[in-house]
């Protein structure tokens, strides 16, 4: 065999190896084992609500009597509405106002939730917030309701929201093409990934709320 021929087998095993490791590759990407999540939701998410509460009135506004009164301060909260991030949920206890460090975690999450996604090769889907900034109203009318809901609550503050970890949006394809559905224990995973490392940069509180299928998060 001339020396011709000898480099063109060698480009050819060459070229086959590379093109098998990047299936193997990509394979392990989009392979949903390749999800760890967490072992411990309850250990991993149980911040105290005391340390919530130290954070909120640290970093938020003062507690307001009502509704009418989240109007006067536009300055100090942002009006969240549902976006290419994440759904505001219809709120029937809260409101959807948060400070600004509450506001631009919310879209941190919901942007490194999707990032994820799709670095795993799932299809994507955008987290749902349950709850916002409550007045003290709200909270008098939660409790009457939900003899676990507490009297001292960091979302008089506008610093906290829940997400949900039961319901995700899928995000429909722009072109129309039908896309594969996720199951949401699948999301609930990738998801306590985000909010692990989000928790592990100090940038937030949070509780894993089992009862009300939310993650109760604080901004730090």
């Amino acid at each position: 065999m001339d020396v011709r021929n000898r480099i063109w087998i060698f480009l050819l095993i060459a070229a086959i190896c590379g093109a098998c490791q990047e299936k193997e590759m990509t394979m392990k990407r989009n392979d949903p084992r390749n999800i760890r999540g967490v072992s411990n939701y309850k250990k991993t998410f149980g911040d105290l609500n005391k340390w919530h509460l130290m954070a909120a009135q640290e970093l938020g506004v003062e507690p307001l009597a009502d509704r009418t009164q989240a109007g006067t301060l536009k300055k100090q909260l942002r009006h969240i509405v549902t976006n290419e991030l994440y759904e505001v949920d219809s709120l029937t206890h809260s409101i959807p106002y948060l400070v600004p460090r509450a506001s631009e975690l919310l879209e941190l999450i919901g942007a490194n939730f999707l990032d994820s996604l799709e670095a795993k090769g799932l299809n994507p889907n955008r987290i749902v917030v349950t709850s916002v900034l409550r007045t003290e109203e709200d909270v008098k009318k939660l409790r009457k309701s939900n003899i676990n809901a507490s009297a001292q609550s960091a979302h008089t503050y506008g610093t906290t929201f829940d997400i949900s970890w039961k319901i995700f949006l899928k995000v429909e394809d722009k072109k129309g093409r039908p896309l594969q559905d996720v199951g949401a224990d699948t999301l609930k995973m990738v998801l306590a990934e985000v909010l692990r490392d989000i928790r592990q940069q100090d940038k937030c509180y949070i509780v894993y709320e089992w009862k009300q299928g939310c993650f109760h998060i604080t901004a730090r």
